[in-house]
């Protein structure tokens, strides 16, 4: 679904800054992974019999995920993989200040920075995500700017952070997520069409954990948008060498010739 990416930086830092900056970070989740946002999860509704029937019907076998990807336990956030995805979450993407390595001196940073992403769902809205996000961030007792302080703010706040939109501030560019619902006539009608197509049930998933933007032409256009993936799980999406393999390729065509048919 679709990312709400937030950023920030703050004041010049005397030698406990950093330590303050991890803490605001750490402030935003638990030690079981569960956001600690005031109100983060409460736009999600109870799932229905029919919701839990089909995540549940997903395959995933979570101990050979955990091998795979070298972890010893998951965010404990709803009771499967797949529940886990029907939240937002949020993840801590970035966090730079002061120098390290070949590069470390003595020297108290002038600034230090931290990126997060949200990860939206459908019920959840990308402005009030902001909201919740800029208030735990007071809660915790920050000053908020919108541009970089200068000495006078510098010296009435002891912590401050700068959420602003651009580079090198803090960037709110949230959209809405998407997803039509399995019921929907036009989810049914593809799901046959692929069980025709390969003489078996195709997984289906309820809602994706990547980020495509499909709300803007679903609302602009009124007409629903499914998402048939086709790429192998360990393909590094996003990463170094980025791949494909050709027999998904070949399954691919197949799959969308049967589906542009329809």
């Amino acid at each position: 679904m679709n990312l709400l990416t937030t950023a920030w930086y703050g004041q010049r830092l005397d030698p406990r800054g950093i330590i303050v900056r991890i803490h605001l970070v750490g402030s935003m989740k638990d030690d079981n992974g569960r956001v600690l946002i005031e109100g983060f999860y409460d736009d999600v509704p109870p799932f229905s019999p029919e919701d839990k029937r089909v995540l549940s019907s997903v395959p995933d076998d979570p101990k050979e995920l955990m091998q795979f990807f070298g972890i010893s336990r998951t965010d404990q956030v709803g009771s499967s993989l797949q529940e886990a995805l029907q939240y937002p979450s949020l993840n801590v993407r970035g966090l730079r200040s002061a120098y390290i390595g070949a590069d470390a001196r003595t020297v108290i940073p002038e600034s230090a920075t931290a990126s997060i992403d949200i990860r939206l769902v459908k019920e959840s809205d990308p402005d009030r995500m902001t909201r919740r996000v800029r208030d735990q961030i007071r809660k915790q007792g920050f000053q908020i700017v919108d541009q970089e302080p200068d000495d006078a703010t510098r010296a009435k706040y002891p912590r401050i952070v700068m959420v602003s939109s651009g580079s090198g501030g803090a960037t709110f560019a949230g959209t809405k997520a998407y997803r039509t619902e399995m019921n929907h006539p036009v989810s049914v009608e593809i799901t046959n069409i692929m069980q025709r197509t390969w003489n078996e049930s195709p997984v289906r998933i309820r809602t994706a954990g990547g980020t495509v933007p499909m709300a803007p032409f679903a609302e602009t256009f009124s007409f629903p948008i499914i998402s048939i993936p086709v790429v192998n799980f360990d393909n590094n999406q996003h990463s170094e060498n980025e791949n494909l393999r050709l027999q998904n390729l070949w399954n691919a065509i197949v799959t969308f010739a049967a589906v542009l048919a329809m």
